[in-house]
């Protein structure tokens, strides 16, 4: 065994703030902490320490916020936030618009729909929540998604929208069920006519079972209706998100893949959410149920036979030169992806009939990588046409008949237009593997660059909120007791 990093992490039961170290055994990475009164935890951290290793090397650090929330006194994570100890800004912001829902799924962080008590901010106090998070200091998140429970239960949804446009949010989506969309095509577009921008579909698998397993009923077909209603509607960007579970859908990943490319014209990628152990689940199963990033990697390769391999995915801050850069030559700050490495990783694909053709087969995206570091290198200096002479040379590290020019549009407009326009052209796949009390990582929360907005002011890390946050601050703003 060897000791690869200190950190701190949670007590499982007591919640209590504990040592930890982070090591590898016989190829496997494992987090360990003791609790003076309730013994010992392990757990897998990353399954496989080559790949563990590799990600290490993608490591991007963040600047924070220069306007936190909150002060540091409890200490991390009590102290959310955000305070003056977290090291990203907010790239894609959250406000959860109801804890109501239409199913009571076996699995769900949010325990929605059976807390015993509503939680469904007013107009006013989302307003209010879009206006502090749009006052990020140095750069505003323009992403948003409004979820829950399941926000499409809020028939105002629309005007929730609208207020967010307005806010100044140029990214807006929803993440839902689809049980709503599916049985009302006019509900889903007036939510696209006051500015939706895509849907977020819990997806779970190609055939009933997951779904029994996972939803309590069998949603496939709903799920495959919601689709047809994006096509009648006109929305064309769809994003499906399966909750991967070992033993429940782990064997459909490849599946899911080839459907998603199928589907390329409303299906803009796949976010593979491997299980989180908080909320409601049955915990006492968590080694026979948990997968992680490493394991849903060699699912991909072996269910693609090997189109799609391991080496085709790079850990999420990969993307960091390319906003530095663009940002440096217009003189503006973008969001940074300065999420801890090991948080996620994805890679990009290009339909090809039924082929996937990784990103990786068009593009050296370390080459193109280290050209956009020299972009910013030299911009920064001031050396703005030296920079724009490295911005055309990154593209010779990209197959121009097919992404060059679009890959050109971006770097030189920087613009949601331009980057949608990108988008469409490819399916994102991506793994974000959200902690839990058991492999919980303080040092991963400190990056975290998704973040939910609450009523009181503060902005909470996705993982310490439904860890640790989200049942005090409900029962707080909760319309019943």
């Amino acid at each position: 065994m060897q000791v690869l990093k200190k950190t701190k992490s949670l007590c499982p039961e007591c919640m209590k703030v504990l040592e930890a170290e982070i090591y590898e055994d016989n190829g496997v990475v494992y987090i360990g902490k003791t609790c003076a009164e309730h013994g010992h935890f392990e757990d897998v951290y990353w399954s496989d320490y080559e790949l563990y290793k590799r990600a290490e090397g993608y490591e991007r650090l963040g600047d924070g916020l220069e306007n936190p929330r909150t002060k540091s006194e409890a200490g991390c994570p009590y102290d959310c936030g955000l305070c003056p100890s977290h090291g990203s800004h907010t790239v894609l912001a959250i406000i959860d618009v109801t804890n109501r829902c239409n199913l009571r799924c076996p699995i769900c962080f949010a325990n929605a729909a059976v807390a015993g008590y509503t939680y469904e901010p007013t107009r006013d106090q989302i307003a209010d929540m879009l206006k502090n998070l749009r006052s990020n200091r140095p750069v505003p998140p323009n992403s948003l998604q409004f979820s829950g429970g399941e926000p499409t239960l809020r028939d105002d949804l629309p005007d929730i929208i609208r207020m967010a446009k307005e806010a100044g949010f140029d990214h807006i989506e929803v993440n839902t069920n689809g049980i709503r969309v599916s049985n009302d095509p006019s509900f889903l577009k007036s939510l696209i006519d006051a500015g939706l921008s895509t849907l977020y579909l819990q997806f779970d698998g190609m055939t009933p079972g997951p779904y029994i397993a996972a939803r309590g009923l069998d949603l496939f077909q709903t799920k495959l209706k919601v689709i047809e209603s994006c096509r009648s509607v006109g929305l064309h960007s769809l994003v499906l998100v399966p909750t991967l579970v070992r033993g429940v859908n782990d064997d459909q990943v490849g599946d899911i893949l080839r459907f998603a490319a199928k589907n390329h014209d409303v299906v803009r990628g796949v976010n593979f959410q491997p299980v989180s152990m908080a909320g409601r689940i049955d915990k006492n199963r968590l080694r026979e149920m948990r997968i992680t990033i490493p394991d849903f990697l060699k699912l991909v390769e072996a269910q693609t036979n090997g189109e799609i391999k391991t080496s085709d995915f790079y850990p999420i801050p990969v993307v960091v030169p390319i906003s530095n850069a663009v940002g440096a030559l217009k003189g503006k700050r973008y969001q940074t992806f300065t999420n801890h490495q090991h948080c996620g990783m994805a890679t990009m694909v290009l339909p090809e009939g039924d082929k996937l053709v990784p990103i990786t087969k068009y593009a050296d995206v370390e080459k193109f990588m280290g050209s956009m570091e020299k972009v910013y290198d030299d911009a920064i200096k001031g050396s703005k046409l030296r920079a724009k002479m490295h911005l055309l040379g990154a593209t010779r590290h990209v197959n121009k008949a097919l992404l060059g020019s679009i890959l050109s549009s971006v770097l030189l407009h920087g613009d949601y237009d331009s980057l949608g326009e990108f988008m469409r052209k490819v399916v994102l796949i991506g793994c974000m593997h959200f902690m839990d009390p058991y492999n919980f990582d303080l040092e991963r929360v400190r990056r975290c660059t998704i973040h939910y907005a609450l009523p009181d002011g503060r902005i909470i890390p996705f993982c310490t909120m439904n860890s640790i946050h989200r049942q005090p601050f409900e029962r707080d703003f909760s319309k019943t007791p």
